[in-house]
């Protein structure tokens, strides 16, 4: 429920102090030595930064392994067998798409996250179980995050038989994207898995955001397959490819005209911004008008053991990727995680104006650069106006 809540002595974005009044869940106004209305919540900023609501736009929650015993991996090298791997597992290891998902739900709030795209899988093996279970969680977590669910088709879809159609139940459900996944390598049937993907997206007027791992040539064949059907089928804007390593590629005949189209169509990219793949190039991309975001991916799951949900963490691997060494360029590092993610999720009212849905966290730093260097624990996390984490400690529990 939203919180009418004055915050003092605040740094928005590292700039001058000021405060911020924040009336039914919205920032009302901002200004020095703001009266506090009656009854309202007084809450001492101590000069900390105050940054909009971190976005992760890319993670899998019904998967993850947070709070269960650790896990060996010993999976092998192939895309295929980190997927095999992982389906035949769920079950075994108690991966409860309610509890596991409400568990890094949490974690992420924690983390100064205020908004969740996660993609669900969707197979035959387990047929809605996920999208249920998630969709089960972000109503009872809603007053602390809010969660945009994909429907992901992880394991292939032609490829198994019945997925087509579990695709089809989990969008009736309410998943708000249609997923896809490596045409070329995972369903080995480029036309078909884009046909019935981009169908998905005509049926129920619902965006995509594919996973693109495809590396190089094969890659770029794919992406251009994307980029035709967004043109022909009019969804300029209501695109994502994640990951995209083929942008990555140290060759300009290549990637330039892609780059090209993915402005014109506004096509966005997510990254990652991995240390063992080729990565997007994410200062080109955003000179050339191209929306980026980034997420965590996989935290703590079968496929390996890295990540703690936290989206500053991920803006300091942005920027290593990148070689991002100026205050300036760390900036756009911190963009990527916060109001580019926004963008790409099209989400109504973000940041720190006047009317703003007030979502924020306040961190401890002297500039933008040290609170993404340093990212301090120490963080307090507004949701619809209401302080629903303190440092490393949140209103809800974890089941």
């Amino acid at each position: 429920m939203a919180t009418d809540l004055l915050l003092r002595n605040i740094r928005p974005l590292g700039g001058e102090a000021t405060d911020i009044l924040i009336e039914k869940g919205r920032i009302a106004r901002l200004g020095t030595g703001l009266a506090a209305p009656a009854g309202v919540v007084v809450e001492d900023g101590r000069n900390e930064i105050l940054l909009p609501g971190l976005v992760e736009a890319h993670t899998h929650l019904d998967k993850s392994l947070w709070g269960l015993p650790w896990y060996k991996n010993e999976v092998g090298p192939r895309l295929l067998d980190k997927i095999d791997n992982e389906r035949l597992n769920k079950r075994r290891l108690g991966i409860d798409p309610y509890q596991q998902s409400a568990r890094q739900s949490i974690q992420s709030s924690l983390m100064g996250s205020t908004h969740i795209r996660s993609h669900i899988d969707i197979d035959t093996d387990h047929g809605m179980w996920g999208v249920e279970g998630v969709m089960k969680m972000r109503d009872y977590y809603r007053d602390i995050i809010d969660v945009e669910i994909v429907a992901f088709p992880q394991s292939g879809m032609l490829r198994r038989p019945g997925t087509l159609e579990l695709m089809d139940e989990a969008m009736k459900l309410g998943a708000e994207v249609v997923g896809g996944l490596d045409p070329c390598t995972i369903d080995r049937d480029p036309k078909g898995h884009l046909d019935a993907v981009f169908a998905l997206c005509q049926r129920y007027g619902k965006p995509l955001d594919i996973h693109l791992h495809e590396p190089g040539e094969v890659g770029a064949f794919s992406m251009d397959m994307i980029i035709e059907r967004t043109r022909a089928l009019g969804m300029k804007g209501k695109v994502t490819i994640s990951h995209a390593f083929c942008l990555g590629t140290p060759d300009p005949a290549l990637i330039d005209p892609l780059i090209a189209q993915l402005a014109e169509l506004d096509i966005a990219i997510m990254t990652t911004a991995p240390a063992s793949r080729p990565a997007p190039p994410v200062k080109r991309l955003i000179e050339a008008g191209i929306r980026v975001c980034s997420g965590s991916d996989g935290i703590r799951d079968t496929w390996g053991p890295y990540g703690n949900a936290d989206m500053l963490e991920r803006a300091m691997f942005v920027g290593l990727r990148n070689n991002f060494r100026r205050d300036d360029e760390l900036r756009i590092a911190l963009d990527v995680c916060t109001i580019e993610g926004a963008k790409v999720m099209e989400l109504d009212g973000y940041g720190l104006s006047q009317g703003c849905r007030a979502d924020l966290v306040l961190v401890p730093g002297e500039t933008l650069a040290e609170a993404i260097v340093t990212r301090s624990p120490k963080r307090r996390v507004v949701k619809g106006g209401k302080i629903v984490a303190r440092d490393g400690v949140s209103i809800k529990s974890a089941p």
